[in-house]
């Protein structure tokens, strides 16, 4: 399975061995494994439920930011009532290997509705 958008890039091999997941943007690109793949998506739609509850009580002029930290990952979306950007760091438990990524305002919401469409299993 292979979507993708202006500024995103999402791709799922569940026949592959070990990183079975891609996530990307314009500019980089990390590779996962089907635990981290499904723990990133389970965070992101966290957090975009938190911002979907915090819209109601946002004023027009405001600005929001969440953080969310699980296991390997540390999520923050910034925003406002008209959008968001999401940016992510991973950092493995053994310090083996860590990332860092974003999407910007104009794609981070495509990105996640894809995302959270996406199976590994």
């Amino acid at each position: 399975m292979q979507r993708e958008g202006p500024g995103w890039r999402l791709a799922i091999d569940k026949q592959r061995q070990g990183y079975q997941a891609l996530i990307a943007s314009d500019d980089w690109a990390l590779e996962l494994t089907s635990a981290e793949f499904e723990q990133f998506r389970n965070m992101c739609g966290k957090i975009v439920g938190q911002y979907k509850d915090c819209l109601d009580h946002l004023m027009a002029e405001e600005n929001l930011e969440l953080c969310l930290e699980e296991g390997a990952f540390w999520l923050e979306l910034r925003g406002d009532c008209n959008g968001w950007a999401l940016r992510f760091v991973l950092s493995s438990a053994l310090g083996e290997r860590g990332a860092e990524g974003s999407w910007p305002h104009s794609t981070a919401a495509a990105f996640c509705e894809a995302l959270a469409l996406a199976e590994v299993y």
